[in-house]
């Protein structure tokens, strides 16, 4: 796969704009459907992304810093490999650093980004923060089921 300029650019405007709390610049980089997944939210779609920025990731954290690596594209999809922190804002954890590494999955359409999801070792930035084991391990149980559930994990199921 060749990094696509536009992709590279697209993505690091979608972060950074996702940084800063600007969920109507991260917005603008989907397609008007387009679904943002994220890891701990869920799924946010269109007009949503906008709440989802400004009222869950500037709620619960701060302080945000998110470097992307290993761009890449075949011009239908997207990856970029990242380091992601945070400064919780949570009770329990209040001024605690999360930090994890992922890889952002987009679906691309026309110029934009139809459909964004996550893998990202979640339990990591849950550890850094303090959380109990017993979280930690209902949150990984969720993200077990949503990688069974999909329809690409079918086959696996089977056996």
């Amino acid at each position: 796969m060749e990094v696509n300029v536009g992709f590279e650019n697209l993505i690091s405007t979608m972060v950074a704009a996702a940084c800063r709390g600007d969920g109507t610049a991260v917005a603008a980089c989907f397609t008007p459907d387009g679904v943002y997944h994220d890891c701990f939210y869920g799924a946010f779609q269109g007009a949503a992304i906008v709440e989802m920025v400004e009222q869950y990731f500037h709620r619960d954290a701060c302080h945000f810093k998110w470097d992307l690596h290993t761009v890449v594209d075949d011009g239908h999809t997207g990856y970029a490999r990242y380091v992601f922190s945070y400064e919780s804002r949570l009770p329990g954890a209040l001024g605690k650093r999360a930090l994890f590494e992922g890889v952002c999955i987009c679906e691309l359409q026309g110029g934009k980004i139809a459909a964004y999801r996550e893998v990202a070792n979640s339990a990591v930035g849950l550890h850094n923060l303090g959380f109990e084991p017993a979280r930690i391990v209902r949150r990984l149980a969720r993200e077990a089921q949503e990688l069974a559930d999909r329809p690409e994990a079918a086959a696996h199921r089977a056996g």
